[in-house]
């Protein structure tokens, strides 16, 4: 690879049209870079496929792939080539933007990698994902890639709704999944990170189809509203407990958790209206966390909420299920909140957020041996890592 083949390849990508993004990639990076091939995989909803974004390739499954290990550890990977001549290798690159994973960028090599050229690849892909994130504002392009099968009419409400599906800052890393991806109702997430804190929702809209979602559309738009005016979570309940209630008095509402941290110190401020249910794993103890209970959002109308506390450690993992995770039953009746949920939120308390929301989603559609969910579903993990004490003098310095 060139010594330094970002400027030239930056000032093309970021001058490329969105939907000749990928055109412009692959040409650049194989004429730059001299390298055989280069190829764009996407994730699909499910998060069980990567899916190439040129026509006519087959989508690779995530697991027990080397392009869904990459992917999946968010590592550069190389794979020897078996065949074809020489020692030609694939060179693996995830895709992420600040956590979100987007997919895998594929190079290939005439021979193996040099450490240079892992170095190189890594740094293009960090350039490309930022401008497939920017394009896909600006063309259906990538978001008919990621289908694999057409989305409900309220699933692309939600989906649109989200913010995307992780984060990751010094402080924390999070992640989250709705389910069934092609066709969910009114299960939703939404974060917002600014300087000093994490706002987080998790919403579960009563109903079905449209109706469904169109309730949580109007809920986290009013929340929104009201965060992006400078209101605290208290305000922010009661803006969209009144929205809500004008509009549908009371016959509709949404049970939601509100999540307020505060960055430097791991403070916690929540609202339970009527919320998902959050567990906590801290060391070997993993326990459900209650608040007291109060209304949906929309109910009345005319609700106080009042703020709880509390706090949250380095090493912390938190996990908030909506009902249709919790309440889920299997053939025989058995609930999946009675035993398998905390079978699962163990096993997967060493993957990373976004791996640990894919296995949590498996495991749940395992537990219904192949019949259907009759309710949606959410799941959301967020892992605590807290200010390091060089972060926190350089804040208080400043």
């Amino acid at each position: 690879m060139h010594a330094d083949p970002l400027p030239e390849l930056e000032h093309a990508i970021w001058n490329a049209r969105p939907h000749e993004l990928v055109d412009t990639v692959t040409d650049r990076v194989k004429a730059d870079l001299d390298v055989a091939d280069v190829e764009i995989l996407l994730v699909d909803y499910h998060m069980t496929f990567l899916v190439p974004v040129r026509p006519g390739r087959e989508p690779v499954r995530l697991d027990n792939t080397t392009a869904g290990h990459a992917f999946a550890a968010q590592e550069v990977v190389a794979e020897a080539l078996t065949a074809g001549p020489g020692d030609a290798h694939l060179l693996h690159l995830p895709l992420a933007v600040h956590g979100d994973r987007l997919g895998v960028l594929i190079v290939r090599l005439p021979g193996r990698p040099t450490e240079t050229q892992r170095t190189a690849g890594a740094r293009i892909a960090t350039v490309v994902a930022r401008a497939l994130k920017i394009a896909d504002q600006h063309t259906d392009l990538f978001r008919r890639v990621r289908r694999r099968s057409r989305l409900t009419l309220a699933a692309e409400m939600q989906w649109e709704l989200l913010p995307g599906r992780a984060c990751s800052t010094d402080e924390f890393h999070l992640a989250g999944q709705l389910e069934p991806a092609y066709s969910v109702w009114g299960d939703n997430f939404d974060w917002s990170v600014s300087a000093d804190r994490l706002t987080l929702t998790v919403t579960n809209g009563m109903g079905a189809g449209t109706e469904a979602a169109a309730l949580t559309h109007l809920a986290i738009s009013a929340l929104r509203n009201a965060r992006r005016s400078g209101a605290d979570i208290v305000d922010q309940a009661a803006l969209a407990d009144q929205t809500v209630y004008a509009q549908h008095r009371g016959t509709r509402h949404l049970a939601t958790l509100l999540l307020d941290f505060e960055l430097a110190t791991g403070r916690v401020r929540t609202i339970d209206a009527g919320s998902p249910y959050m567990y906590r794993m801290r060391g070997n103890v993993t326990e459900m966390v209650q608040f007291d209970a109060q209304l949906p959002l929309g109910m009345f109308g005319d609700v106080r909420y009042t703020v709880e506390e509390f706090t949250v450690e380095p090493g912390d993992r938190l996990v908030v299920v909506s009902d249709g995770v919790h309440t889920a039953e299997s053939p025989m009746g058995e609930l999946y909140g009675a035993v398998a949920l905390m079978q699962t939120l163990r096993a997967t308390r060493l993957q990373n957020p976004s791996e640990a929301v894919r296995t949590f989603i498996r495991h749940y559609l395992d537990h219904h041996e192949g019949s259907d969910p009759l309710d949606d579903a959410v799941v959301v993990c967020l892992d605590w890592t807290g200010k390091t004490a060089a972060a926190r003098t350089l804040s208080e310095e400043a």
